[in-house]
Order: structure tokens, then sequence, then C-alpha cells
């Protein structure tokens, strides 16, 4: 019976207790991650697996790192992904991000503690890099009401209490993001405050080995889902009745199949909808002949981010000459973006040097041509000419940071815009791209 049960609760019966990338071979284990799936995509790819003990190794070295470097005594961090990034653990992700329950204490030692909802201390487990599993980080008024204060004096105090022991004598405190009862707690038990933002957003800029295949893996998980998506769209559409929201849809589920985990945003339009760009996507009945535009904005398998956009033309026609002349020319701005990175270019000096848009596309142009990617978009954030602030980011690129490379290519006043995003690794060499989802030949001929 053992056997039997042991046999049909693998996650993988061809394979032993443990799978390619270090997890247990089990379905009723606590860590999710990709399923049979993924890893037969990614198999037949011949993509390498990650080791995600040596990935969540790397990451504590680093941030322990920076610590030091830094000279604070810890780093508290309640950011959802700053949690996963130190931790590689998850609980009611999104639910986290507007009901802050969740908080992680790195101290300058390595020593790593959580505190997670009161019910779930089992959820990090698996990970012996967390040491200890508390509860009481809760410090918003849903769950506390009017007794958030004495909450956040217990809450300080434990954090104050931990520091003296694994930091001894030291007394600055980064932090990422904090309710302001509990940035007041933290202050009056003799804590001084440091940005943690600037800690685990510089951190995690650069990948190691196994992180980077971790994201190799959920780029190839997105593309296979953005395919199920264009052969959805190009089959159902002609038929009618299809919208922008059974579109999207196809996105989202073809992500969850495949042990991904989320969708930031709803960047997808159609149609006229798609100028200006950042309208979400709604119950419009995509018609063909029209334009499709989206931005995948994907939370994928290991957590990884995969942020693509493709324009699609519904149809087998050549696209419209204003709409190729656009499409073209957001192909050339990422191609001639991409080709300037390599590590040691300072930040500043890469964004006098980009591509420059035809005057009739410049008003439009997106927020930026280039950001970092990791867990979600990251730092650094590459600004146009028009847009930089002298030291916002003094600093170089380096290697084995990712970045998106994007394309925003429309005019004021027109009936369409043209979104195009891929996303690369920079290694000694150059721009690896990572991403291979073809171009629409319709808007290249």
């Amino acid at each position: 019976m053992d056997d039997y049960v042991s046999h049909t609760r693998k996650i993988d019966p061809s394979q032993g207790r443990r799978l390619g990338d270090g997890t247990l071979n089990d379905g009723d284990r606590i860590e999710i991650g990709p399923t049979p799936l993924a890893f037969a995509e990614w198999r037949e790819a011949g993509l390498e697996l990650p080791d995600l003990e040596e990935m969540r190794r790397a990451r504590h070295a680093r941030l322990t790192e920076a610590i030091v470097a830094r000279g604070y005594g810890g780093l508290l961090m309640f950011d959802p992904l700053n949690i996963r990034y130190a931790t590689d653990t998850t609980n009611m992700q999104l639910w986290n991000v507007h009901n802050p329950f969740r908080a992680v204490l790195l101290c300058a030692d390595g020593y790593m503690v959580i505190w997670d909802y009161k019910n779930a201390p089992f959820l990090s487990s698996f990970n012996p890099l967390v040491r200890e599993a508390r509860s009481g980080a809760d410090l918003f008024y849903f769950a506390r009401g009017d007794r958030i204060g004495p909450a956040a004096d217990a809450f300080a105090a434990e954090v104050a209490d931990l520091l003296a022991v694994h930091a001894p004598g030291e007394t600055q405190l980064a932090i990422d993001k904090i309710q302001p009862h509990g940035l007041d707690a933290l202050r009056r038990a003799g804590l001084q405050t440091r940005d943690g933002e600037e800690v685990t957003e510089r951190t995690r800029a650069v990948k190691s080995e196994h992180e980077l295949r971790a994201m190799r893996c959920a780029v190839h998980a997105c593309e296979r889902a953005m395919q199920a998506m264009e052969d959805f769209a190009r089959t159902e559409i002609p038929g009618g009745g299809v919208t922008e929201d059974d579109v999207w849809a196809v996105l989202h589920a073809e992500n969850i199949k495949r042990g991904g985990e989320w969708i930031e945003t709803r960047l997808l339009t159609s149609g006229p909808r798609t100028n200006p760009w950042f309208q979400e996507c709604g119950p419009r009945e995509i018609s063909e002949g029209e334009i499709l535009a989206f931005d995948t904005d994907l939370i994928g398998p290991y957590g990884m981010c995969a942020d693509l956009s493709r324009t699609w033309l519904i149809g087998d026609d050549l696209a419209p000459k204003r709409m190729r002349e656009a499409y073209k020319h957001g192909v050339e701005h990422i191609r001639h973006n991409m080709a300037l990175l390599r590590p040691g270019l300072h930040m500043e000096d890469l964004t006098q040097s980009l591509h420059v848009l035809e005057p009739r596309y410049d008003a439009l142009k997106y927020s930026s041509p280039l950001h970092g990617v990791g867990l979600c978009d990251e730092w650094p954030l590459i600004a146009y000419p028009d847009r930089l602030v002298p030291g916002a980011f003094d600093a170089e690129i380096a290697e084995n940071m990712c970045l998106c490379v994007e394309a925003l290519v429309g005019e004021v006043g027109g009936d369409f815009m043209v979104k195009l995003e891929d996303q690369v690794v920079v290694t000694a060499a150059g721009a690896d791209v990572m991403s291979r989802y073809p171009w629409d030949e319709r808007f290249l001929g």
C-alpha cells in the first residue's frame, strides 16, 4: 500500500525521489513548483533546470553580504517578493500585498526569521535557511483594529531582541516597506531605520547561475502560453464573438497549467483601444483585420517574471503601410538598444546612447526603454534622455543583470499602437536574448 501511494502521488512517476531541480518528487509536498507539463516541455527544449537549494543559498549569501557591507545589523522585509527572494517561500502572495501579514528579518550573521500567518508556520519548513517561524507582523487595521499600537510594540521588541543576539551593538536596521505603526515602534525600540529597498533592489539585480536557469524556464513556459493564446486568437476571432478578456484568459490558464503564479497587469487591447496604451483588457469584441497588442507581465514557474510584449495582426493579410512602418521602427528600436548592453556601461551613458524614435512617435513613447527583471520588474529603470534625473541611477550595467528591452510606437490621435518587448541577460559578450517568440511577419513583409 505504501509503495502504491508513493507512486501515484509523485509529480513525475518516471523520476526518483527528487526532481531535476532538487525538489521532492511528491505531489503532496508543501513547496509549490512547476507541473509535469512544464518539466516535459523543458526536457524537450533541452533547458537546464535550476538547483533550487543552490539558488536559495546564493540569494541568502548575497543579501547577507549586502547587509554587512553597509554596516547594518539586519534587513527587515515586508514586500512579498523580497520575502520570496530571501526565503523562496510563498503564502497568499497577492492578498499579502495589500494585507501585509508576513515579514522576514535577516540578521548580519545570516540568521533568518519569518513572521507568517499564525496558522501556517509550516509553509517555510522546506527551507533550512529559515531558522525560525513566528507570527505577529500583521500590523494593519483590518487585522488589529484600534489595538495596532501594542501589537507593533511587541513586534518591534522581538526584532530588537533578535538584533541584540545576532548583531550585537548594531542598531541600524534596513526596512523595505512597513506600516506607520510598525515604523514608529521600531524607532521607539532604539533602532535607526535605513532604506531597505536600496539593499534588496541592488542585490536582486545580479542573478546567479541557477536564477538564470529558472528564468529561462519561466520565459519558455510563458512563450508556450503565448503560443496557445495566439492559436486561440487566430482560430476563434474570425468566427466572431471573441473578446479581449477571452484572449487574455488563455494566457492566465496556460501559465497556471505550467506552475506559474499570476499576471501583474491586464495589458491586452485591440483595435483603436491600443492607443493610448495602458488601457486594460475588457469586453470589446475583436474583429479580423484588427491589431492585438499585449504585455505579459507574467510571474511564471519558480516565481520568475517573463515580461514580453508582442503585437499581432489578426488575419492573413499584410498589415497597412503605417502599421508596418511603426512595427519595423519598434523592432529597430529594440535591436539598437539591445546591442548597446555590456558590463561596465554606466546607466546614464546608456541613456545618452539610446536609439532615437522618429518625432511623430516621441510623444507616446514608453515610460522607459529598458528595465531590470527578476521576480518582477526590478531596478534599474533606464530613462529616455528627456526623462533622465541625474544621479537617480548612478551605477553600471553588470554581468548577469537581466533586462527587458521595450518599444511602444504610435502617434498622438492615432488608432493603433505597436508594443514590443524582449528579455535579455547581460553577458561579457553583450546581450543574450532569452525570449524567442517570433515577430509577426504580417508587419514585416
